[in-house]
């Protein structure tokens, strides 16, 4: 289970952030018509527009898929770890981050419409809100459950400078975002990368 979740770990952020930036730029036009920008707004729609439109279902795909793998991953690292109520917390913490990515999967309403917020909309907006209460309370608990095991110990600066570069993108907003979402992906394939070494 722990190299299943170490294999799936892996995949993950690399899955997610290539599927992102084909999408981006194929739907580049498209995603301008929706009020985004790369620069001056690039949190507007994006990435959830980009499940809308054509090649839409691909990004509904890989939330789905990028969260259950997150939910996988979670798995691995409570086994990996010592048994304590920290580590079982911290990583129900980090399943529910999973669930809720996967909940992005609900298709999101654009920002400008003249059409009252769907069910699926809302659904999405939750999603995204539970994720971001989730995953950062995530990572700093993790960081504490990782100096409980001597293999684990020398990730927990790293986990929390990793929550410190992103934590910050919530209120900057702007480019900044692009900071948080490679901060996130980063740290997740090398805390993959160390449970797969782990697991060999």
């Amino acid at each position: 289970m722990i190299k299943l979740a170490a294999r799936v770990g892996l995949i993950g952020p690399v899955l997610f952030g290539s599927i992102v930036s084909i999408l981006t730029i194929l739907k580049y036009d498209f995603l301008l018509s929706l009020g985004w920008h790369p620069i001056k707004d690039p949190t507007f729609d994006w990435p959830s527009g980009l499940s809308l439109g054509e090649f839409g279902w691909i990004m509904t795909s890989t939330f789905l898929l990028s969260g259950l793998m997150m939910a996988i991953f979670a798995s691995g690292l409570h086994l990996s770890l010592p048994r304590s109520p920290l580590t079982l917390v911290a990583s129900l913490a980090l399943t529910l981050a999973g669930f809720a990515l996967a909940g992005l999967a609900f298709t999101t309403d654009p920002t400008l419409r003249s059409t009252p917020a769907t069910w699926h909309g809302r659904l999405h907006d939750l999603s995204f809100v539970l994720l971001g209460l989730m995953l950062m309370p995530a990572m700093i608990l993790l960081g504490f459950a990782f100096r409980q095991d001597t293999h684990w110990r020398s990730f927990s600066i790293p986990t929390w400078i990793t929550v410190a570069l992103a934590l910050p993108t919530f209120w900057l907003k702007g480019a900044a975002f692009y900071v948080f979402l490679f901060a996130v992906l980063l740290w997740s394939g090398l805390a993959a990368r160390r449970l797969n070494s782990l697991s060999n």
